[in-house]
């Protein structure tokens, strides 16, 4: 008889997203003339770059005749060389010398984040920032690091709170060492954007404990301040401590395209083994790599004509920003990102909890957001609000909620 992965059986629920997708879609069964809008659930809307669109068109055509139709890749991670070799360019102009076999391109950055887990062992003990992406926390229950689950926390994982007492960013954890640690900056759900001296210092505590830094930075691209770190490796040791996922779905709006890249450093060694060994290992056996065609279209965003297009559409999204984060302070909420990421997040009135606002202003503004309590016990009390939406929806979005207000 087979036997299933007892760690399922005990995550809460559902993910966060499908809930939030019952809740709305229970709303607009019951109120069909309705019409929601969805600040919700991160995703853009707004088209794929042109200069993306003609390198597809070219690529798919490349495809269509067999002198040059592509089949598997057998290049280095799984990677083409002239995808590998731009992100390698791009980083070297921002002052960062990464090797090109230092790069894995993969579907994205949520697959890498969730999958990085199984080149470490179970005993590893994890710690994430709270409020944290959903991610972090599930797969590393499912692989059976994170304990039990007692309706609030895991029991083995470290809560690493990030309030605004503390900037949302965490100070070092007393007592218990994590061997894994979750870093995202620009923050998902917070949009806190980490300082050079606030990471300086979780690399030198992961350096001098042998950790390694899960750094998240899917939305470096959204960074409008200056001094703000871009990469974990613009930071001092930062390569014999740290892994860093990014991501073209929010950067080129590739979330229905789908392509990624995580990089690690060559000299990132634990236990006498290289982790880029290690990886590139994993992903030899469990990934045949991202299609031609769309890893074609990746390389066109780091063109001069593809990083002015991308940067509009990201301009764009941050007027959205700007418009829910003026709009929701003139309603009299406390709120906080929307400045270096694509996410606003807000205080609840007083005594109202996360999920209770949440259905508040599906039910009464009928705008869609995200309950802050999803995202961990230091999320409650918050809703998160995303910044992908169309324009004029945006500004209605923030006129329905201060109406109710």
């Amino acid at each position: 008889m087979a036997h299933i992965n007892q760690n399922f059986l005990k995550l809460p629920g559902g993910y966060l997203f499908p809930e939030i997708g019952r809740r709305v879609r229970a709303f607009s069964a019951e109120n069909p003339p309705k019409s929601l809008i969805r600040l919700g659930i991160g995703d853009v809307t707004q088209p794929l770059a042109p200069a993306v669109i003609e390198a597809m068109h070219k690529a798919v055509e490349e495809m269509g005749r067999k002198e040059t139709f592509r089949g598997y890749c057998e290049e280095t991670c799984c990677a083409y060389d002239f995808l590998r070799f731009a992100i390698r360019d791009s980083y070297k102009a921002a002052g960062v010398e990464i090797a090109d076999d230092e790069i894995f391109v993969s579907d994205g950055a949520k697959s890498d984040c969730g999958s990085i887990g199984d080149i470490f062992g179970l005993d590893n003990v994890v710690a994430v920032c709270d409020p944290v992406y959903p991610v972090y926390v599930d797969t590393n229950a499912m692989a059976g690091r994170a304990g039990d689950y007692d309706g609030e926390k895991w029991t083995d994982l470290i809560y690493l709170p990030c309030t605004a007492e503390n900037g949302f960013f965490p100070a070092l954890p007393e007592g218990k060492v994590p061997d894994l640690i979750y870093i995202c900056s620009p923050n998902n759900p917070t949009g806190a954007a980490a300082t050079r001296e606030q990471l300086q210092m979780w690399v030198d505590y992961a350096n001098a404990h042998g950790s390694v830094i899960l750094y998240d930075s899917a939305y470096e691209a959204f960074i409008t301040e200056p001094g703000i770190p871009h990469s974990i490796f613009e930071i001092e040791g930062a390569k014999t401590c740290a892994i860093e996922f990014r991501s073209f779905s929010k950067t080129a709006g590739f979330t229905g395209t789908r392509c990624a890249y995580t990089v690690i450093p060559k000299a990132l060694v634990r236990d006498g083994a290289s982790l880029n060994a290690l990886w590139s290992r994993r992903q030899g056996t469990k990934f045949n790599g991202v299609a031609y065609v769309t890893q074609r279209a990746a390389e066109a965003t780091f063109t001069a004509e593809g990083q002015k297009q991308i940067k509009e559409t990201i301009a764009f999204y941050l007027n959205n920003a700007k418009v829910i984060k003026e709009g929701l302070s003139a309603a009299g909420l406390n709120v906080y990102g929307g400045v270096n990421a694509p996410y606003i997040w807000a205080r609840t009135p007083e005594g109202v909890s996360s999920w209770d606002f949440f259905d508040v202003l599906l039910k009464k503004a009928c705008v869609v957001t995200t309950p802050g309590a999803g995202f961990g016990p230091s999320g409650e009390g918050y809703i998160r609000l995303t910044a992908f939406g169309d324009a004029d929806a945006t500004v209605e979005a923030v006129e329905r909620i201060k109406d109710i207000l």
